[in-house]
């Protein structure tokens, strides 16, 4: 399943790349983020590989990722794989003024196992996910 989100940052292109690249400020616009444990790489360099924990429901999720590309801010490219589920993401930062930056998401998601059923029954449901998170991400920057 491959599908693209996008929204309008009202803040300029480096105040909001850096807030994005800060792992710090997960917390702050990611529902459930618990923490992040480097297994392996520098910061956010091509090739870092992160644990990540987050508490959804009654269910607590364990992802990791690789971080595959950063140009930032024309790209940020990372996989994010946990039990049945893959995920590739290139995130995208374009400035539109100085003062308004466009945030695009581009998702590839790939299912096995049980988890198929997630992808046949729900698609739509991962589209509005991915957009809830830059929505929130948005009000997060937006608010610094």
């Amino acid at each position: 399943m491959r599908y693209t989100v996008d929204t309008i940052i009202n803040k300029p292109i480096d105040k909001v790349t850096e807030l994005f690249a800060n792992p710090n400020n997960m917390k702050d616009w990611q529902p459930g983020f618990i923490s992040m444990q480097k297994i392996n790489g520098d910061g956010n360099a091509e090739g870092s590989v992160y644990r990540l924990m987050y508490k959804m429901g009654n269910r607590n999720i364990e992802m990791i990722e690789t971080i595959e590309v950063n140009k930032l801010p024309a790209n940020f490219t990372a996989t994010f794989e946990t039990k049945g589920v893959y995920n590739w993401q290139k995130s995208s930062f374009e400035k539109i003024d100085d003062h308004t930056t466009r945030y695009t998401a581009e998702n590839l998601f790939k299912f096995s196992g049980f988890a198929k059923l997630y992808g046949v029954l729900m698609p739509k449901a991962f589209k509005k996910q991915s957009q809830k998170y830059l929505d929130l991400f948005k009000d997060f920057a937006e608010s610094q």
